[in-house]
């Protein structure tokens, strides 16, 4: 049993390709402040400790890198060889003399197979010895300042070392981080509607957006049918999903209209709302705005049944989904949510919950939006206004991390 509470936080870490590769995960304690936790910049080993015991971090990632935080005493802890070798990445915190002795214990704990990394890091070649360990150098590039990136990056690459930019907030600081060479990226710049530059919704995101439009307006098989057969390529998916391993149906598939009943409403309605993320470009199911959205209607559907005990499948557990889901919509088409929806016959609670946060719906979604980007004093507040405890919203988080993670394996 976890005795000490805390919060979780993942934020993703892209490639150069916009494709998730890894999560830095977070733990603060319920009760550190903000100005204690920022002092020190990292949480306790207790915490830390605690945290681990509470979770696997395989399921967590999902099969990605995770990025931990360590202060020196956890650096020289033998609680670090409890971590999953090769998929985690310890980040050095600034405040760490870059002395003999952590020098030396990098190299103990790369040739343990761990990836590391310098966080917050200002280059000095007096730090050269360190260089020639380290895997990763994290740059803020708010801190550092945007002029004095490309003297920084022709410095670092001197050694063997992989450049990751972080509190990239906008394309355009993506886009000069890119062509310096900067390998990762850390920041929801790709959470702002400019990063897709779309400017008119595709044709396969309109057939998709007009399925999900039918199958909230009780459409009938037959409309929906003919929809999938104006879509091709929304037919051969819908099919490979019914005769996944993870539907469990053993019945050949015969037609559309066969698939379709095969796998009922419910399913469909989310498979259209994932698939929009999805479906896009190349990026696929790395693509880090359907991570955002998956665990975001998840998270959100768990909550409200932990608040009521509502059974799976009612009509306001899908509602819950249904809002994290399509909370993101306007990001992906860059287009105004109130033109997005006014299309879509959502009920006023949705309606109200995606265009005004209001309602219990939107307090639930400014709470999975907080989380998101870590601002922990903001998740306490909303917490208690949406009458969930730390205990409900960690065993929602893990269980919504574990679902995301079940529809990575399905797809690939």
């Amino acid at each position: 049993m976890v005795s000490e509470k805390f919060f979780l936080g993942r934020q993703p870490i892209l490639d150069r390709n916009q494709e998730i590769v890894g999560y830095e995960l977070l733990f603060r304690a319920a009760d550190v402040d903000r100005a204690i936790f920022e002092s020190y910049s990292h949480a306790s080993a207790s915490v830390i400790s605690h945290a681990l015991a509470s979770f696997g971090m395989r399921e967590v990632l999902g099969g990605k890198f995770g990025f931990i935080n360590v202060h020196l005493g956890l650096l020289l802890s033998e609680m670090l060889e409890l971590l999953p070798v090769g998929q985690t990445v310890l980040e050095l915190l600034e405040m760490i003399h870059l002395d003999d002795e952590v020098i030396e214990r990098c190299r103990e704990l790369r040739e343990l197979g761990f990836l590391l990394a310098l966080d917050d890091h200002e280059f000095d070649p007096v730090n050269s010895d360190i260089y020639h360990v380290i895997d990763i150098v994290k740059i803020d590039i708010l801190m550092t300042g945007m002029d004095a990136l490309p003297e920084i990056a022709r410095q670092l690459r001197k050694y063997s070392v992989k450049l990751l930019a972080e509190k990239v907030e906008t394309v355009e600081q993506f886009q000069i981080c890119y062509d310096l060479g900067f390998e990762f990226f850390q920041g929801y710049f790709f959470a702002r509607p400019v990063v897709l530059k779309r400017k008119k919704i595709d044709a396969s995101g309109m057939a998709m957006l007009k399925l999900l439009q039918q199958l909230t307006m009780d459409a009938s098989i037959d409309q929906i049918e003919q929809t999938f057969k104006e879509n091709p390529g929304l037919s051969y998916n819908l099919l490979r999903l019914v005769n996944s391993v993870a539907m469990g149906k053993l019945e050949k598939i015969k037609t559309l209209r066969h698939a379709i009943i095969m796998l009922g409403i419910n399913h469909l309605r989310r498979w259209i709302q994932l698939s929009l993320f999805a479906g896009h470009d190349s990026r696929s199911i790395n693509h880090p705005l359907l991570e955002l959205a998956a665990v975001r209607g998840r998270l959100m559907e768990i909550l409200l049944k932990q608040q009521a005990g509502r059974a799976i499948g009612d009509e306001q557990a899908e509602a819950a989904f249904m809002v994290g889901i399509l909370s993101l919509l306007d990001v992906l088409f860059e287009t105004p949510m109130s033109e997005i929806i006014s299309n879509l016959n959502l009920n006023d609670n949705v309606s109200a919950a995606l265009l005004t946060r209001d309602g219990q719906l939107g307090r639930m979604l400014t709470l999975t939006e907080k989380l998101e980007v870590t601002d922990f004093d903001a998740v306490k507040l909303v917490l208690n206004e949406c009458g969930v405890s730390m205990d409900q919203l960690l065993a929602a988080q893990l269980e919504a991390f574990n679902w995301r993670s079940s529809i990575i394996h399905q797809e690939d």
